[in-house]
């Protein structure tokens, strides 16, 4: 597979400037498989599981653009456990004070507004079992990167993983072998789908890369 062109220099600055915890070469890892998916499954488009403020929609709705797709960015926009108040990753400021609820969806619109990636983003806000007890497209490719907990990250790939295309891509993020770098659902969900008849791409630091095979 020849190797896929580079971002372009304006759309890599709205990505890294965009808020978010993808670091940078991940995401150049996330926009080389969403093309090659463009290629190996002509016509069909992206989604993602946990879109945040839309940091890594950046790289994947700007391969869909330049493949002719779209992303269909999933995100209730109520935040993952992790974002919680007293958790790690909790950013106070994307609570709407009037409910007292992280909202991160107003963020979201921007980051895509500021990229100039409106027409090849779709938000869908709603949570993902909801979403995927209707959902039948079939995808070129998969990001999951949703609720790093174990019952979410299950679900998703449960729910999602049959959707993708054969010949189309799985991606899955914050995958650490070694438990003491971080969590075990989603190097648990990598491993399902080794079993379940993906196979290895390439792995970006966190970032795993599969292809579906059967």
């Amino acid at each position: 597979m020849s190797p896929a062109p580079a971002l372009s220099s304006a759309l890599l600055a709205a990505a890294i400037a965009a808020r978010g915890f993808m670091p940078t070469d991940e995401g150049n890892g996330l926009w080389d498989a969403a093309m090659e998916a463009g290629v190996a499954v002509p016509g069909s488009p992206f989604l993602e599981i946990g879109s945040y403020c839309g940091k890594s929609s950046v790289w994947l709705g700007a391969a869909a653009q330049a493949s002719g797709t779209v992303l269909f960015a999933l995100d209730h926009h109520r935040g993952s456990e992790e974002n919680q108040a007293g958790w790690d990753h909790h950013e106070a400021d994307l609570v709407d004070p009037e409910i007292g609820r992280m909202d991160t969806l107003p963020r979201f619109r921007r980051t895509l507004f500021d990229a100039g990636l409106e027409a090849s983003v779709v938000a869908v806000v709603g949570d993902s079992p909801t979403v995927g007890r209707f959902w039948t497209m079939p995808l070129a490719l998969l990001f999951i990167d949703g609720g790093h907990g174990s019952e979410p990250a299950h679900r998703d790939y449960e729910q999602w993983a049959p959707h993708v295309a054969a010949g189309g891509t799985l991606c899955i993020h914050d995958v650490f072998p070694n438990p003491a770098d971080g969590g075990r659902p989603p190097y648990e969900i990598y491993l399902r789908a080794l079993e379940d008849g993906f196979a290895d791409r390439r792995a970006v630091g966190s970032l795993r890369v599969l292809t579906r095979t059967t």
